[in-house]
């Protein structure tokens, strides 16, 4: 079905709304990744079987959609039109499903999601405090739509900004609509998106190109892998508007190697959209032409920052080059080419159809908008989270995310990624947009925010960062390529109790060389991991440093292992567990470590029961 025309996709987006009943019975499976991994499938596919063998196909509907957002509580199914959240569900719940709550409209208590701080039993999704605190305008509309169904987004309301703009406003007014919005790049740098799109239109060159950039590689970061799988259509939908903007008749999706199903599904939205006449030639017979390509990236995480990933994207090396000439002059092919993420993109056509002055309305003076964060670490409710920019990070992480396991304390979270930094408890109540953060040493970045408790050595983590970097870095510039190494070195020395208190003053000489002399992004904010836990959490570098000691019990070298024989029992676990044998005792009688046999595996730390094994 070839659409011509707004009216003809009007005509068609009413047909589907009326032929859909609201109040009809529908089950929608999360179908995210973290679900993949749960068993999801084999969940959706139970409820097929049920729903055949009692006749309940044509009354009940089922949509396996994108994430849910809650990961840590999948595999997820929700029944609609009561929002009804049920929460680990396996394929044996499902005939219980089916016979109680859909058959009868009972609640079955044990597959609901309990409040880990009132004890309550929340039956509703609108209930549960995890998603009553957020705002999501870019994530709501994954537990709706059926990422593989293009009617799906029709029906509420997809590409309705689309045929607004061809039919009704100028590349010009797209422009200042996104610019007096306030949108802010996603993908890192924060940098106005309309100002990008403005100069990547008056650059010079017929042909132009416009690029998304999905190659997300972020340790613990899922957003626009989310995005993409819940809702391909959104981002297709934003890149069009963008295309029409800028005067680009192609574009190209690059997306990370290891995310087969957000390239399954933004593959199939591609398709249908040129199917229906929103990709191609005069889409909605406007005389506009735009179509995308799927690339599949090369699996650096360097092919991030945006000239690495158009050399990967023209078939070369995926290495940076010096930004002395803007991508909008000169980009993909040394033609005028913008560079947006997915969660760009996808906030493009709801600027469209409420308005800048909405858009405006949400957020801080100088970050706009609401924000997606991957919540992960040691935190209770780990998953996607949408909120305003401006919200706490207090109320991310206690309100939304649940506070921290096991009643431990929250030492810092990390934002931004590998190049962010590490932000301290007495922070805790800063509002996060992109100016705070970076005031406070860290970055937006693409949104990954990871969460640590009080068993996390800082030391150990500005090392785990700065090695991931390193073996991330492209190499092509010294002061990174030899920066990087010589920084981890020395963290090595430090967390193996060699460090000395010059290397304190060497670290910041490095960070100061690797931030301006770095030819890219990677290499300039390398040093922010090192650099915030320096500024905030010294008194550990000293510790390793000076006492030979690591406060968190977490540097191997620095540890030393012993029994408390006022605390043990004499169960024999960890004498069992020992892999060296440097554990003796007989039997409910009082064990003995040798230290010079033990290899400090911690394998007998973890498998006492009466806190009888201690570190020092």
């Amino acid at each position: 079905m070839k659409l011509s025309s707004e009216k003809e996709l009007e005509d068609l987006r009413n047909e589907i709304i009326s032929g859909r009943d609201p109040n009809k019975l529908c089950i929608a499976v999360c179908g995210g990744t973290g679900c993949h991994a749960g068993g999801c499938s084999n969940v959706a596919q139970e409820i097929r079987t049920e729903l055949d063998s009692k006749n309940l196909a044509d009354k009940v509907d089922i949509r396996i959609t994108g994430c849910h957002g809650f990961c840590e509580r999948g595999p997820i199914v929700i029944v609609y039109p009561e929002g009804i959240f049920y929460q680990k569900v396996i394929p044996r719940d499902i005939k219980e499903i089916i016979a109680s709550t859909i058959e009868n409209g009972k609640i079955i208590d044990r597959l609901l999601y309990h409040d880990p701080v009132s004890g309550e039993k929340k039956i509703r999704v609108e209930d549960i405090t995890f998603y009553q605190k957020q705002n999501r305008l870019i994530l709501e509309n994954n537990t709706r739509v059926d990422p593989a169904q293009i009617k799906d987004y029709l029906a509420i309301n997809g590409y309705s900004a689309l045929a607004k703009v061809l039919g009704k406003m100028t590349p010009e007014i797209v422009i200042d609509m996104v610019k007096s919005s306030g949108l802010r790049g996603r993908g890192g740098g924060g940098f106005p998106t309309g100002r990008k799109w403005e100069s990547t239109r008056i650059a010079e060159g017929d042909v132009k190109y416009v690029i998304c950039n999905a190659d997300e590689g972020d340790p613990g970061a899922f957003m626009d892998r989310s995005i993409l799988e819940g809702n391909p259509h959104s981002v297709l939908e934003g890149m069009i508007i963008g295309a029409y903007a800028i005067g680009s008749n192609e574009g190209h999706i690059y997306v990370r190697n290891e995310y087969p199903l957000a390239v399954s599904n933004i593959s199939t939205a591609i398709k249908q959209a040129r199917e229906f006449g929103i990709l191609g030639d005069d889409i909605l017979g406007s005389g506009f032409g735009f179509d995308v390509k799927v690339n599949r990236g090369g699996g650096a995480f360097v092919c991030g920052e945006s000239t690495a990933l158009m050399a990967s994207l023209e078939g070369k090396p995926g290495e940076p080059r010096a930004k002395y000439i803007h991508t909008s002059e000169k980009g993909l092919w040394d033609k005028p080419s913008n560079l947006n993420n997915v969660e760009t993109w996808a906030n493009v056509p709801m600027i469209i159809n409420k308005g800048s002055k909405w858009y405006s309305g949400i957020g801080t003076e100088s970050s706009k908008g609401t924000k997606v964060f991957s919540l992960v670490g040691k935190i209770n409710n780990t998953g996607l989270v949408e909120v305003s920019m401006g919200m706490t990070l207090r109320e991310i992480i206690f309100d939304i995310g649940g506070g921290i396991p096991g009643g431990k304390s929250f030492k810092a979270v990390q934002t931004g990624g590998p190049s962010g930094g590490c932000i301290p408890e007495s922070l805790i109540d800063m509002a996060v947009d992109y100016d705070r953060l970076m005031e406070a040493g860290s970055m937006m970045g693409s949104g990954g925010m990871i969460v640590m408790d009080e068993e996390t050595c800082m030391v150990d983590l500005a090392k785990y960062f700065t090695n991931f970097l390193q073996e991330e870095s492209c190499g092509k510039c010294v002061p990174c390529r030899e920066g990087l190494r010589r920084m981890g070195d020395i963290l090595k020395d430090i967390t193996e109790g060699k460090g000395s208190m010059e290397d304190i003053l060497l670290i910041e000489d490095l960070a100061g060389m690797l931030k301006d002399a770095s030819l890219c992004g990677l290499g300039m904010t390398a040093s922010n991991p090192v650099m915030s836990t320096l500024k905030y959490f010294k008194d550990e570098y000293l510790a390793h440093i000076i006492d030979h000691r690591c406060p968190a019990g977490v540097c191997r070298e620095l540890i030393t292992y012993g029994i408390d024989a006022d605390n043990c029992t004499g169960c024999g676990m960890c004498k069992k567990n020992c892999p060296p044998g440097a554990i003796s005792g007989e039997r409910k009688e009082t064990h003995v470590l040798d230290t010079g046999k033990c290899i400090k595996c911690g394998i007998c730390y973890d498998v006492c029961k009466f806190k009888a094994v201690r570190k020092e």
